[in-house]
């Protein structure tokens, strides 16, 4: 899960008025965008877990098919929802303005206890795993890893430190590589490159899905970039479609690489796959690269999600006294210390909850998947509701074939929710448990704006 996320600035944020995107992205500069968001680390670890739940060659690139197909439906809902109501709060404003202050308060509750700090810990488990492979810390390598990468990024933020453009170009350069690499040796690998292990899959096609989806996970991101794209009208459409048929492709090749590398029961076991499939194909020299590329361009991901987490938790500090210890600004340097120091804290308690449970990176899809579709179901409903409720108001794009497409969305929301309550583990009930404890929070919160 390159995870779900509102891109906001502290210009955004200091803005007292609603902020009005401008239509300055062309066609390409969109699709660029959206391609970038959306492809992230998380590519190079769902495979294996998609794998080891589905029951053939066959089915595995079904199912990741068939997230393209979500994930254009649930795209074009978002981007309704972005251009009619172009807020930097993003589903915060969506869910404030269909059911009121409570429900969005719990969803911002969620995501600084949730669905934020378990993509910064997912990202830095994915970064752990690979870093394994370059020089192995002992029995707890990938913990140590992904504890120390969350450290040492919050800490570059607390001072001002920031990824410059051209930093994180080359990043995304490096992911590119990897991801082009892997499909050509794998592609090209014969059959005699592989020794095949037995395949022990469960043939868990809704389980399998909640991972699938993780690795699309950002077009509702990019569906909200829709509202700063020229000719809106012509242009949302065939952006998200372009870029999410792109994505599809990419994914589909790298699957197909890895199945025809490694065979599904390797890749099922596998805790590394394109470390695995390069060491199949090139030896160690093939594995100890691509484990190079694969890290380095998992720390551009991890920094983008705790400087944007950091500031949405600042924007919470803002509406609500009670976190208002969060919602201070640094001005030297300008940063949110306060909301990244939390963030961190939050951050490290997950990597120990990995740690706990032997499965780190599954462990924070199993924590972050429920409290991530329920919300999305609630913002799929709440296109529903405003389009009920507010039908006067003016929407630069309509989703089309409505109500049909919302539905098949919630649908889909709902399934993957009853999937990630129902086959995952304890970080599952772990995710809920902790968003149910927020509602203490928003009783305590408002009995204290009746007494001021």
């Amino acid at each position: 899960m390159s995870r779900p996320t509102e891109n906001i600035v502290l210009e955004e944020v200091q803005a007292t008025d609603v902020a009005t995107p401008k239509p300055l992205l062309r066609l390409p500069d969109a699709v660029a965008l959206i391609v970038g968001i959306v492809i992230g680390a998380g590519i190079f670890e769902t495979p294996a877990l998609v794998a080891s739940q589905a029951g053939n060659e066959i089915t595995v690139l079904l199912l990741w098919l068939a997230g393209g197909l979500v994930s254009i439906i649930g795209a074009l809902c978002y981007a309704e929802l972005a251009t009619t109501y172009p807020d930097v709060g993003g589903v915060y404003f969506y869910l404030k303005r269909a059911f009121g202050r409570s429900l969005a308060f719990l969803f911002a509750w969620a995501r600084l206890t949730v669905i934020q700090t378990g993509s910064i810990t997912l990202l830095a488990f994915v970064f752990g795993d690979y870093a394994t492979q370059l020089w192995r810390l002992g029995a707890f390598s990938s913990s140590i890893y992904a504890a120390g990468v969350i450290a040492l990024l919050t800490a570059l933020n607390l001072v001002g430190l920031r990824q410059g453009k051209w930093t994180q170009n080359l990043l995304s350069v490096a992911k590119v590589l990897g991801l082009l690499l892997v499909v050509m040796f794998g592609l090209f690998a014969t059959n005699a490159s592989r020794v095949t292990l037995e395949t022990t899959t469960t043939g868990n096609w809704g389980l399998a899905m909640v991972f699938v989806l993780l690795s699309y996970g950002g077009w509702n991101e990019a569906a909200y970039i829709s509202a700063e794209i020229q000719n809106r009208r012509r242009n949302i459409l065939r952006s998200l479609l372009w870029s999410i048929g792109i994505i599809t492709a990419i994914y589909l090749l790298i699957n197909w690489a890895y199945l025809r590398g490694l065979g599904l029961g390797n890749m099922a076991q596998s805790e590394a796959v394109a470390a695995d499939l390069m060491r199949s194909i090139a030896g160690e020299t093939g594995a100890w690269f691509i484990s190079f590329l694969i890290a380095i361009s998992t720390l551009g991901a991890i920094n983008a999600t705790i400087f944007t987490g950091a500031r949405t938790n600042y924007a919470l500090g803002k509406d609500f006294s009670l976190f208002s210890f969060m919602g201070r600004w640094q001005q030297l340097p300008s940063t949110p210390t306060s909301a990244l120091i939390v963030q961190a804290a939050i951050a490290l308690g997950l990597v120990l909850l990995g740690t706990l449970t032997r499965k780190g990176f599954e462990t924070m899809v199993d924590y972050t998947a429920p409290v991530f579709w329920f919300f999305f179901l609630l913002s799929g409903i709440s296109l529903l509701v405003l389009r009920y409720r507010e039908p006067q108001i003016t929407r630069p794009f309509n989703v089309p074939f409505y109500p049909l497409t919302p539905l098949l969305f919630c649908a889909a929301c709902g399934y993957l929710l009853y999937s990630s309550l129902v086959y995952t583990n304890v970080g599952a009930i772990a995710g809920v448990l902790v968003v149910a404890a927020g509602i203490p929070f928003l009783v305590w919160n408002r009995y204290r704006q009746r007494q001021n």
